[in-house]
């Protein structure tokens, strides 16, 4: 307790009836939680079985598993410090006979479910080529954790995803039942029907947890908020921990109205708000005070630090990704030098996974090993490697694996038995693939319909390839994304426009750095551009860097930066349609999430603060001027420090940085 400040203290000692601790970021949140735990323990003597504590991650529970242990050693033995979903797999496997299942039932993983997706979508005649599986298992995921079984659902008729997932999700229960099997989204939604269907059940659980205590609650959904409610509704000890001010996870589901309306769930519950920071500096908690006090629906509260305000928040002005990518990697290798930090201090925090290709392009060339955290590298996404493909063949017309890659990229009707015949044709006859797509007439074996789409593949490629020059290589490339209508059918098979757009975004970025390659290369060729690629494909990073303790810059978007921290943070792309995203803008003019999200950037640096933005970006080839994020307007102008690495010049002007860059910063 000594250990504590006089908040912590009341947390840990208010252990009767509901209570709110609302917990800035870096305000000591797990302490208070296993000292909560302890006191039970040893002032309350509370048994341990008696008490629940529940949080999101594996990790999480681990962590705070070992310090109650520490604390408490054997006292501590039979307390449950789980997740949600282990906690919901213990309420199943003693009950879930009433719904017909054994109790051990196996847990699908997400190849597991596929399969059985697949069989239901053979069973009701619908083509995956036409609807996506994948997708139909999103929609059920999201289904199941709004608590809407298969004979809840009304899907949109104007819909094709709904109306195939109201044919498949039946049967795709009934398939796992037959498996004596569930999937992860399962876990939660038959525990609360069990909880809420047998009252004994429930009085057994009600009964065995006295003392309830919930982590990160901002970011419960709709299913997890109803299982802690019957839980905690017989004895009402129950103390919830969390911060609407991060809470960032609106798109899978979680509801930030939990944490907003605990107070009016639980009348005359205690509120302790935990505003001592002990992660950053004073300037970093300021600038992230100034932005996220513009929110208008928030608990109000405000972090401080007893430590120095400490170094100004650097900012960086780029007239390219390419050179913002530039000049962070060399105020890196400065602050490497300069101020001896590891790499694994330094982390590039961004809002989109596409931005990512510039940075690890300069990251390889200066070779820094780094870590992609929350998404594929770059060149490695699907999408990136199909689009890719089209260059090689264009460049090289005797690269089969791509030929073979692009034939039905978008779909044209080629199927894989296609495939294979011209393939075997190739090879028996001697002839190269390509000459043999232009043959294709004389193969009896291949369907008429089928021969015409090869044809007309072949007649296309021929035409871009005979037309290709070394010259505006990024506009004959987006022109030929747009022949092929990549987004069309991306918004086609994907029936999911927010990941459609990603993907799109990240065709787009294809364009983009090849038109920067150009532009920075003498006498840049195609092959050129293509050989670059292919030399950072084998000089891959550490993938092993995810492991803590692993020396390698880490590479994160926002969403996936939550609950770490790191001694320098860059945190770039502050700029409208980025951060706030674009489609975020459209959906909720008061941007209040993504606000939220650049207040957790801003607070995973613990020293060192850099926040950059550019003046021009790549859309498709072309440079687009750029407008800054309007949260760069929340931060105070005394806490900014600019910072150049060499001039920058607009419309052939040089910008002095040094003089009146704050009204050029936010200037359009």
């Amino acid at each position: 307790m000594k250990k504590l400040n006089p908040p912590q203290q009341r947390a840990v000692n208010a252990t009767e009836g509901a209570l709110l601790i609302l917990a800035g970021a870096g305000s000591g949140k797990t302490q208070v939680i296993t000292s909560r735990i302890v006191h039970l323990l040893k002032e309350k003597r509370v048994p341990a079985e008696n008490i629940l504590a529940v949080t999101f991650t594996n990790k999480a529970a681990r962590e705070m598993n070992e310090r109650v242990s520490a604390m408490a050693g054997q006292m501590a033995k039979g307390v449950v410090i789980s997740t949600f979903h282990s906690l919901g797999v213990r309420i199943l496997r003693r009950d879930i006979r009433v719904f017909g299942f054994k109790p051990n039932f196996s847990i699908y993983s997400s190849s597991d479910q596929a399969g059985v997706i697949r069989q239901a979508l053979r069973e009701r005649d619908i083509d995956p080529k036409a609807i996506d599986p994948e997708q139909i298992l999103w929609k059920i995921s999201a289904l199941k954790n709004r608590l809407v079984g298969p004979k809840d659902f009304s899907p949109d008729r104007s819909n094709p995803l709904e109306l195939a997932t109201a044919a498949v999700y039946p049967r795709y229960q009934e398939l796992l039942k037959g498996f004596n099997a569930i999937d992860f989204d399962d876990i939660i939604m038959f525990s609360v029907q069990l909880l809420q269907s047998a009252s004994a059940i429930l009085k057994h659980w009600q009964e065995r947890f006295h003392y309830i205590m919930v982590d990160e609650y901002q970011d419960t959904n709709a299913s997890q908020y109803l299982m802690i409610s019957l839980l905690a509704k017989r004895h009402g000890n129950i103390c919830v921990v969390g911060d609407d001010d991060q809470s960032i996870y609106g798109w899978r589901g979680a509801e930030i109205k939990n944490i907003l309306n605990f107070s009016g769930d639980y009348p005359g519950c205690t509120t302790i708000k935990l505003e001592q920071n002990y992660r950053s500096t004073g300037a970093i908690l300021e600038a992230a005070n100034s932005v996220i006090q513009n929110n208008p629906v928030r608990t109000d509260k405000a972090l401080w630090t007893a430590s120095a305000k400490g170094r100004d928040i650097e900012f960086l002005l780029a007239e390219s990704e390419e050179d913002e990518a530039a000049k962070v990697v060399e105020m890196m290798l400065l602050e490497q030098y300069r101020d001896k930090l590891l790499w694994g201090d330094m982390a590039i925090l961004y809002r989109s996974n596409a931005q990512s290709r510039a940075f690890e392009e300069k990251l390889r060339l200066e070779r820094i090993p780094y870590v992609v955290i929350g998404g594929q590298q770059f060149y490695e996404r699907k999408e990136v490697k199909d689009a890719i493909a089209y260059l090689k063949v264009i460049d090289n017309q005797s690269d089969e694996a791509s030929l073979l890659r692009i034939i039905n990229f978008p779909r044209r009707g080629i199927g894989d038995t296609t495939m294979i015949k011209l393939n075997q044709w190739s090879m028996e006859q001697n002839v190269p693939l390509f000459e043999t797509l232009g043959r294709v007439s004389g193969i009896p074996e291949i369907s008429e319909s089928s021969k015409k789409g090869v044809l007309a593949f072949h007649r296309m490629m021929n035409e871009v390839i005979a037309g290709f020059t070394p010259y505006n290589m990024g506009a004959q490339v987006n022109a030929l994304f747009n022949r092929l209508r990549i987004d069309d059918e991306l918004y086609r098979t994907l029936n999911d426009t927010a990941q459609a757009r990603k993907r799109i975004e990240n065709i787009e970025q294809i364009v983009n750095s090849l038109a920067a390659f150009e532009a920075g290369t003498p006498r840049a060729t195609l092959s050129a551009f293509l050989e670059r690629i292919s030399l950072m494909d084998e000089d891959k990073p550490d993938e092993e860097g995810k492991e803590q303790g692993r020396n390698v810059v880490t590479l994160m978007s926002l969403h996936s930066s939550k609950g770490l921290e790191f001694s320098h943070v860059w945190l770039v792309g502050m700029e409208e349609d980025l951060l706030p995203h674009k489609r975020s803008i459209e959906e909720d003019p008061t941007v209040a999430e993504e606000r939220r999200l650049c207040y957790v950037g801003i607070t995973r640096a613990r020293k060192y603060l850099t926040i950059s933005r550019c003046l021009t970006r790549r859309k498709y080839g072309t440079l687009e001027q750029r407008k800054p994020s309007r949260f760069l307007a929340e931060i105070p102008e005394h806490l900014l420090n600019a910072v150049s690495g060499g001039e920058i010049a607009v419309n052939g002007a040089p910008i002095d940085l040094a003089g009146d860059f704050f009204a050029r910063m936010l200037g359009d």
